[in-house]
């Protein structure tokens, strides 16, 4: 008899992993990885075929946990660029 899978263990946070932030369980991938290729227009299943250590269920968890946490997720991302642009610039970097 095949088991069924418990989606609500497919994404984890872990302060010993990722520093707390959503990882997809098993794996070193983050939801937001898998966010900002969605944000850039990719589908789940071209997320998939992008990043071919997950599959599709994966990838559906990913962004059900971001549309489900979406304004958390959204201020943790706008802090990730802020922080690179203020190391950018500290390095003389503009782009």
């Amino acid at each position: 008899m095949l088991a069924a899978i418990d989606i609500g263990t497919l994404v984890t946070c872990c302060p010993d992993i990722g520093s707390g932030r959503p990882m997809i369980a098993g794996t070193k991938t983050s939801v937001s990885r898998v966010v900002l290729l969605y944000k850039q227009g990719a589908s789940a299943e071209e997320i998939g075929r992008r990043m071919s250590h997950l599959n599709l269920a994966q990838v559906y968890a990913a962004l059900a946990y971001y549309h489900a946490n979406r304004d958390w997720i959204e201020a943790n991302l706008a802090q990730q660029d802020a922080e690179y642009w203020r190391l950018a610039g500290l390095h003389g970097k503009r782009d």
